[in-house]
């Protein structure tokens, strides 16, 4: 998936919108004001190492650790809390998988709405 795709795909869930809280270099997608996921967008001023596309999902404790575990893409999350925020390094990963991760921090976030909320997205 490239940049637009994961945009695209994240905005595709039910409910989603989106905004720019922390400036030009970062987009966050939210369910009923709640942030399951950041796109980093770049900034010019970072090392071009840096410049890895990349986006912050919110998953369980224990599912961050299983993914870093298996997969170098998968990183505790530079500026969110590292427990329950991992950073994709997407570029090398498969469109299913991230797709996939993406919808579980979607649902995640979702399952801790109000129940009468909850069933209007589910």
């Amino acid at each position: 998936m490239n940049i637009e795709q994961v945009r695209d795909y994240a905005l595709s869930l039910k409910g989603v919108t989106e905004d720019q809280p922390f400036g030009d270099d970062n987009i966050t997608f939210r369910i009923e004001g709640k942030i399951f996921m950041c796109l980093w967008l770049g900034d010019n001023n970072l090392e071009s190492e840096s410049f890895q596309q990349r986006f912050a999902i919110k998953l369980s404790p224990e599912r961050n650790e299983e993914l870093r575990a298996q997969n170098t893409a998968v990183t505790p999350a530079w500026h969110w809390n590292k427990k329950h925020w991992s950073d994709i390094f997407y570029s090398s990963l498969p469109d299913e998988l991230l797709m996939a991760w993406i919808q579980e921090s979607y649902l995640l976030v979702v399952a801790k709405l109000p129940k009468a909320i909850r069933q209007y997205y589910l």
